[in-house]
């Protein structure tokens, strides 16, 4: 009965998972992108926008956002540079992070254009404010566009199309935007008054009243708009380039202009080989070594285990065997899922009292137990 019990537990499980997983990856991404590729084919029918559509908008992308990180998890991107060393198959981060400031003001710049449009009425916004804010959204498209050439099938990422739904809702969100205001202004610019003490003003904002020339008029007013924000962060020591360096000061990905240093290995079928794989200033690495002909991160509790298990196979080899089985059984499973830096912390401090336990067990059966702990991993000769 037990045997049944087990099989309908791990059936039940499994359904469990492929739920989650098929909503997080498959339905909830479609559904949103769906959603809001309906509502831009009502605008391109000149038909009127629901009353809450904006914060559905607003809803969608926090969602598919979501959607992503989650994503990341079964990834294995990680938020390393490219010229650190990675671990087994793991990619470095798909954007430059010297690049953050210029990326976050600009999509920043983006979102604000998006709220210009979206929530105050066109009677109160002149025809140089839309059109900067359509010029504010296209930078927000572009840098949609370059994210999804830099992530899509890149195969060694895994399921990386799901790190494109948010920006395809984006650009989505962005031209259904612009086709509904276009379509408003149409309706209400009769009523408009362009008079003004500047006369090239006027003439600007009359010139701008036809709305059928903003998207190319946006164009133009992207460029400068662009170079304004590249002085400023210049100022503050971002360079000129930066949004060009921000994709290929990248390695593992289709705009990487760099070739980074290569991965080492590390067993994830053991907890204190994944441990020792955390941050240097926590789990404190000493050197590297060899295990199963593979290079591997080697820091002291890593060795003290090793030479524990190396005392319990010569003088108990029963119950050495028996541990070991267990082990196998349960803790390979538990060490495969940990993918993060922070979770290889949490293992390295976690297992602290058995490492002082398996140090004084060293230390009662060994004569030299230091020389013992040393030469753990040593390459063969």
């Amino acid at each position: 009965m037990s045997e049944i019990y087990g099989s309908m537990l791990d059936t039940l499980g499994s359904l469990l998972g492929f739920i989650i997983c098929f909503g997080v990856f498959i339905a909830m991404p479609t559904f949103l992108l769906s959603n809001n590729w309906l509502a831009f084919c009502r605008a391109v029918g000149g038909k009127k926008q629901g009353k809450y559509q904006v914060l559905w908008e607003w809803i969608s992308v926090g969602l598919s956002i979501l959607c992503s990180f989650v994503a990341l998890g079964f990834t294995n991107i990680t938020g390393a540079d490219w010229d650190q060393v990675l671990v087994n198959e793991q990619l470095h981060i798909p954007i430059w992070r010297g690049s953050f400031p210029t990326m976050f003001l600009l999509i920043f710049i983006a979102m604000y254009g998006y709220l210009l449009l979206s929530t105050i009425k066109l009677s109160k916004l002149s025809p140089i404010i839309i059109v900067s804010s359509i010029a504010a959204m296209y930078i927000g498209v572009i840098l949609c566009v370059v994210w999804m050439v830099q992530v899509i099938f890149v195969k060694a990422a895994g399921a990386t199309w799901v790190l494109c739904i948010p920006p395809a809702n984006c650009i989505v969100i962005a031209w259904k935007t612009i086709l509904v205001k276009m379509h408003e202004w149409k309706t209400e610019q009769a009523d408009r008054d362009y008079s003004g003490k500047w006369k090239w003003m006027v003439r600007l904002n009359q010139w701008l009243a036809n709305a059928d020339r903003w998207p190319i008029i946006a164009l133009i007013f992207m460029v400068p708009l662009a170079g304004v924000v590249i002085a400023i962060l210049a100022l503050f020591g971002q360079e000129p380039d930066t949004v060009i360096k921000a994709w290929t000061e990248t390695s593992d990905w289709r705009l990487s202009q760099k070739i980074a240093p290569q991965n080492i290995y590390m067993d994830e079928h053991y907890l204190c080989t994944v441990a020792a794989g955390g941050h240097r200033r926590v789990v404190k690495p000493i050197r590297r070594g060899v295990r199963h002909g593979h290079e591997v991160i080697v820091n002291r509790q890593l060795c003290v285990a090793n030479a524990f298990e190396e005392i319990l196979a010569e003088r108990t080899p029963g119950l050495h065997k028996r541990i070991r089985g267990a082990y196998d059984k349960y803790g390979f499973p538990v060490a495969r899922w940990i993918r993060s830096r922070y979770i290889a912390d949490l293992i390295y401090i976690l297992m602290k009292p058995l490492e002082w336990f398996f140090l004084l067990v060293i230390y009662t059966c060994d004569v030299k137990p230091e020389n013992r702990i040393a030469v753990q991993y040593m390459p063969k000769r």
